[in-house]
């Protein structure tokens, strides 16, 4: 074998060593790459896992705060009933004995003539009466001898007086009444007026 032979089969040696090599080292970075998306795609399945954890246990929650909220509006619907039920109860109780003195009364009525008694004695029913709507928050409105007012009387009649400035409450024919301050009924009232003086004349 010559030297030039012995040369080429030397360089075709080095040549293959080199390509296998290189494979080598392909091979290796491929298996590096597919390593590293093995760990990727693990690590991104771990936390799909923890997420669909955070999403079932949120869902949990949920669910559990719908079904109290639920109950919450059923409790409190029981409640607003009851008291558009019941609401009334300690003013209708504190009245109970108001109804018993009427009706003792009118019992009274049928067995005297003495209607000053009778008189007296309603009165005095209209006076608990009233001192247990007060309890309640109701006031009366003040009219007689007042300026009149159209937020808290309503005019139903008007008087001329020369003896009374103009725009006075001189009688009620119906009370007024407030309900802790708000006005629930104004009072019909009488109003004085000045004098026509044209009206005089003629």
């Amino acid at each position: 074998m010559d030297i030039k032979d012995e040369k080429e089969k030397e360089q075709k040696f080095t040549k293959e060593n080199e390509d296998t090599e290189i494979k080598m080292e392909q091979k290796h970075e491929e298996h590096k790459k597919k390593k590293k998306k093995d760990e990727q795609l693990e690590e991104l399945t771990r936390q799909l896992q923890k997420k669909e954890e955070v999403i079932k246990t949120l869902q949990e929650r949920l669910l559990y705060l719908q079904a109290d909220f639920e109950n919450f509006k059923k409790l409190k619907n029981k409640e607003k009933q009851d008291l558009l039920k019941f609401g009334n109860e300690v003013l209708i109780k504190e009245l109970l004995p108001v109804i018993d003195n009427l009706e003792r009364a009118l019992d009274h009525s049928l067995k005297t003539n003495d209607y000053k008694g009778i008189h007296e004695g309603v009165s005095l029913v209209l006076n608990e009466f009233l001192r247990v709507l007060e309890r309640a928050g109701l006031s009366r409105v003040e009219a007689v001898g007042k300026k009149f007012d159209p937020n808290l009387h309503e005019a139903f009649y008007q008087e001329e007086r020369d003896d009374v400035e103009p725009d006075i409450v001189l009688s009620e024919l119906q009370k007024g009444y407030m309900l802790n301050g708000r006005l629930i009924r104004p009072a019909m009232v009488t109003v004085s007026k000045k004098p026509d003086i044209n009206a005089q004349k003629e």
